[in-house]
């Protein structure tokens, strides 16, 4: 069962919002996203929460400051996704600016895994000789691995985002707003957010200690374009706080000031700098970037976003660009995969299959590096909590999982963990995925217990697969104006990209690009669109309209939930319709509430 509902949203900020000059339709979407006047969608940098809110973080930066004066070598160590990459690179480059000895090192995700452990602290002891570590976007699970580098002589100073354990890692100092009694109340920033917080107040620190009195302060901001990139990439929740620093960071990078991996990276993906929004660095720039620690080695990565040669990052963006090709085939062929083994075990166990309330699938021939993004289709299609196995090293079977509201993916593990102490070896990650370890023989016991889990934590009515949209459109409200307004917002995990639902008329429809659908629209009155009618009143406007990966041709009539997009073609810009589902006006597995 699917339902599309309409966002409520809370009249007096509507109208509170409206007051302000907002267009009604704006004043709507903004209400429904909890915007309570016009302040909070400010942008400024003055508006961020205060670097002095999070837990030891004056500490830490003194700590800091003390290792750049002594010369200290220094060594971060990063995850291999867009936000450890892009949070790696920040580090590096205002550490270098400051004066810091500064080095890096990324596990290769298929020999080391996640995180600092014991074995990479080794590595880095025996090749890099660091005197203190400096985690991005990993650490607060990682205690075996700080043990070892305290018992190695290493100090460790963690960075993270990711919820912490029972246990936290005896570090020198711990900047993560999701660890106890940290008060920084945005709990929602990634691992790129953090690490440039901790810049602000090293700089701060330095300042105070008259570092700049002769050398020139530099300018943290001209860095927002990595911040931004790296938070839109890891998907995490876009409360104000980081909206700021994304909206900052998309105006420095449509001006022309971003770095040279990130333009390099924007001209192998044929964009126009000046025209970025959020789906750019989410769907263009983070799966290049991704693509790197799925299949390779994300110091490729890194290196793209850290040199300043304009050759060497073109060089790099391009074999980038190759590997999310391969990747997208990898993915292609798994996904095949897996919705075989899917019906083959309908087939077999079919009550079982469809009262499940999760799914757990292993294959031995699945790549480590794309099962998350399995996972996540996975998810999407068949609205359950979903965990993709793939091979390991010695004997383990290494997983990623994706979850629906509802359903929080790293506290159901810890509770597996804790009902089956033996069962999973490592797990880590947040709500929405995570990613874990368990021996390969133990695949159907933990399967089996994830489901006793999910069915404790979830009730049928999560199981169904509500599609949330802004309502309708009056002809009056839709123009090409909107939808450019609407695309220079910052969009995303939170505060989702507004879309509006329809019934409409196809006039027209031809298979562009051998797998999608151009359609011409015509928009049925709903005022007249009672039973009673053969077919609700047409409008005069036609509109264009792009149903990707569908070539089946659609029935005269539709409802459909679609966004408003701007078209660029031949040189003409124009609004069409981008369709995200669509759905017979009589389909029993529809619950329109309008």
């Amino acid at each position: 069962m699917t339902r599309i509902t309409t966002r409520s949203y809370d009249l007096q900020s509507f109208q509170t919002l409206s007051s302000c000059g907002l267009h009604p339709v704006l004043a709507r979407i903004f209400a429904a996203r909890g915007i309570e006047n016009s302040s909070q969608l400010e942008t400024e940098l003055t508006r961020l929460i205060p670097f002095e809110q999070l837990k030891n973080i004056t500490l830490t930066a003194a700590l800091l400051a003390d290792a750049i004066a002594t010369k200290k070598r220094l060594l971060i160590v990063a995850d291999y996704d867009s936000d450890g990459a892009t949070a790696c690179a920040v580090g590096i480059r205002i550490l270098r600016k400051l004066g810091a000895t500064i080095d890096y090192l990324v596990p290769n995700r298929f020999e080391f895994g996640y995180g600092l452990t014991p074995e990479i602290v080794y590595l880095a002891h025996e090749t890099k000789q660091p005197d203190l570590l400096i985690t991005v976007d990993n650490g607060i699970a990682s205690v075996e691995g700080v043990a070892e580098a305290n018992r190695l002589g290493m100090q460790v100073i963690i960075t993270d985002h990711h919820l912490p354990g029972d246990e936290l890692p005896a570090a020198m100092a711990i900047i993560n707003p999701n660890q106890p009694d940290c008060p920084f109340p945005s709990k929602s920033i990634a691992g790129v957010g953090v690490i440039f917080y901790l810049m602000l107040a090293l700089r701060a620190e330095l300042r105070q200690r008259g570092a700049f009195a002769t050398n020139q302060e530099p300018n943290l901001a001209s860095f927002l374009d990595l911040v931004a990139l790296g938070t839109v990439a890891d998907v995490v929740k876009l409360d104000s706080n980081n909206r700021i620093l994304v909206q900052q960071g998309l105006q420095r990078i449509r001006k022309g000031r971003a770095c040279t991996g990130i333009n390099a990276l924007l001209q192998v993906s044929r964009r126009d700098y000046s025209q970025i929004s959020t789906y750019e660095l989410g769907f263009m720039l983070g799966p290049r970037l991704n693509a790197a620690g799925r299949l390779d080695d994300m110091s490729l990565g890194i290196e793209c976003l850290i040199t300043d040669d304009e050759t060497y990052a073109l060089e790099i963006a391009k074999q980038l660009d190759e590997l999310n090709q391969q990747r997208r085939e990898i993915e292609s062929t798994m996904q095949e995969s897996a919705l075989t083994k899917l019906e083959d075990i309908l087939k077999t166990r079919c009550q079982e299959i469809q009262t499940a309330y999760s799914i757990c699938l292993f294959d031995q021939d699945w790549h480590q590096g794309v099962i998350g993004i399995l996972a996540s289709r996975i998810k999407d299609k068949h609205h359950r909590p979903v965990i993709t196995f793939a091979p390991g090293n010695y004997g383990e079977i290494k997983g990623s999982g994706r979850s629906i509201n509802g359903f929080h993916l790293r506290d159901a593990l810890d509770l597996v963990a804790k009902q089956y102490p033996e069962l999973i070896l490592k797990f880590g990650g947040h709500a929405a995925a995570a990613g874990l370890t368990i021996n390969s023989e133990d695949f159907e016991k933990f399967r089996d217990a994830f489901e006793q889990i999910a069915q404790i934590l979830l009730t049928p009515a999560d199981l169904t697969q509500v599609i949330e949209t802004d309502g309708d459109l009056e002809l009056t409200e839709i123009n090409l104006e909107l939808a450019q307004y609407l695309d220079r917002q910052v969009w995303g995990q939170g505060f989702p990209q507004p879309s509006f639902n329809a019934r409409f008329y196809v006039e027209s429809q031809r298979i562009v690009g051998e797998k999608h659908l151009k359609l011409k629209l015509r928009k049925l009155d709903a005022a007249n669109g009672d039973q009673s009618a053969q077919l609700p009143r047409k409008s005069n406007d036609t509109y264009d309209g792009i149903l990707f990966f569908q070539s089946d041709p659609l029935p005269d009539v539709i409802d459909a939930v679609y966004r408003l997009q701007i078209n660029e073609y031949n040189g003409k810009t124009s609004l069409q319709f981008l369709l995200e589902h669509w759905f017979h006006p009589d389909s029993p597995a529809i619950d329109n509430e309008h």
